[in-house]
């Protein structure tokens, strides 16, 4: 059954609305060891999943799923200059190793699935 007009402008007012930063991450090409800085990177992921800040992050990856090596990294935040902070501190970015962009996104639809399974402790997301 399609919805008329009306109703597709009421399923929009109720939509999520929720406003997140999402930070392009690409390599500069700078001479180095980007390894050693690799797990700096990786910690400050960590840290800011753990406050709250990080949504989700990753690496682009090609058809065969090897990294292009460009990622995205998607950040609450209460402004675009609070993103560029958390981008900022980021040790790949902090070195010179990645440059970013980023762009404000709605995220408005959309959802995740999550079974919990009591007697095992298991989970699966899709």
């Amino acid at each position: 059954m399609a919805l008329s007009p009306k109703q597709i402008m009421a399923a929009h007012d109720k939509m999520l609305h929720k406003r997140l930063y999402v930070i392009f991450s690409d390599p500069t090409g700078k001479g180095g060891d980007r390894h050693k800085v690799f797990p700096k990177h990786i910690a400050y992921q960590l840290k800011i999943e753990k406050q709250g800040i990080l949504f989700a992050a990753g690496p682009f990856v090609d058809g065969k799923g090897k990294s292009t090596g460009s990622g995205m990294i998607i950040v609450r935040a209460k402004s675009l200059a609070a993103a560029r902070r958390i981008a900022d501190a980021d040790p790949f970015h902090e070195t010179g190793f990645r440059s970013y962009t980023i762009r404000p996104w709605e995220a408005n639809e959309g959802g995740f699935n999550l079974r919990v399974s009591f007697s095992d402790g298991s989970f699966a997301l899709d």
